[in-house]
């Protein structure tokens, strides 16, 4: 199988990379076709950001700024729509409305989401991480990184499982809860989650443990190092990578999908 693209698309003021561009209806929705056609297998559409420090949004915000997107999307999309969200509500008002899949950066959390997923037939995707955005950063002390991310993730999986759901995707949090070094080893031994038995995802796109390499650079700096960790990723056991940058993403995962095929 083909490595598959999640391609992000932040309708938020305050997202880390591209905050305030598609705030708009009319934008997140031109910026949503521009992704399929670069290349997209999934759109992951977000209405409240969850980087570092970030401050949370109430149910009605979000729904304000993501609905019309997916009710405009599920009539002429091919790809399948995603609902970045931790709130149960949020995500069975776009279940409603087109979407298929729940990903879920607190990793199921607040136990009505797993509830959700069910009653609609939907996906998820069970990130690990720890705290909320604003102490994450102070909740990076780990015994052994990867033993540990399985260990917290798995009553996550086994809620999951036990609510009825039949699509269980993992993702291992990169920059969640983890140093930029951490998120190098989390790549580094991305191989270890496959014996939780779950399709995996990771999400390194223009992220600051890239930055950190060369000294904080911007976020628009950040392709290459982006790409580099997607074809590490995918060779070492991701079969989903979600990045801003589709094209060249979807360039640089055909030539890992053609080594993994020859």
């Amino acid at each position: 199988m083909p490595t598959a693209i999640m391609a992000i698309l932040n309708v938020t003021p305050d997202s880390f990379s591209d905050g305030g561009r598609f705030t708009s209806p009319q934008a997140a929705i031109a910026e949503a076709n521009r992704l399929i056609a670069e290349g997209a297998d999934i759109l992951d559409i977000g209405g409240e950001s969850t980087r570092p420090g970030a401050h949370p949004v109430t149910e009605d915000v979000e729904l304000q700024r993501v609905l019309p997107v997916f009710q405009a999307l599920a009539s002429q999309s091919k790809v399948r729509l995603s609902i970045d969200t931790m709130k149960p509500a949020v995500a069975a008002t776009c279940l409603e409305a087109g979407a298929t899949l729940i990903n879920d950066v607190t990793g199921l959390r607040d136990t009505q989401m797993a509830a959700v997923a069910a009653r609609h037939g939907a996906g998820v995707v069970i990130m690990h991480t720890r705290g909320t955005p604003q102490t994450m950063k102070e909740l990076t002390h780990y015994y052994d990184l990867i033993a540990d991310i399985k260990t917290e993730l798995c009553p996550r999986i086994h809620a999951a499982r036990d609510a009825g759901i039949t699509e269980i995707i993992v993702d291992p949090g990169i920059g969640f809860a983890k140093t930029p070094a951490q998120s190098f080893e989390v790549l580094h031994r991305l191989r270890e989650l496959e014996e939780l038995g779950y399709p995996i995802l990771i999400g390194p796109s223009r992220k600051s443990f890239l930055g950190a390499l060369t000294g904080m650079q911007p976020t628009n700096a950040r392709l290459e190092g982006t790409l580099a960790a997607a074809v590490i990723g995918a060779m070492n056991g991701a079969s989903i990578i979600r990045v801003h940058d589709v094209a060249a993403c979807r360039k640089a995962l055909s030539v890992v999908d053609a080594v993994k095929g020859a």
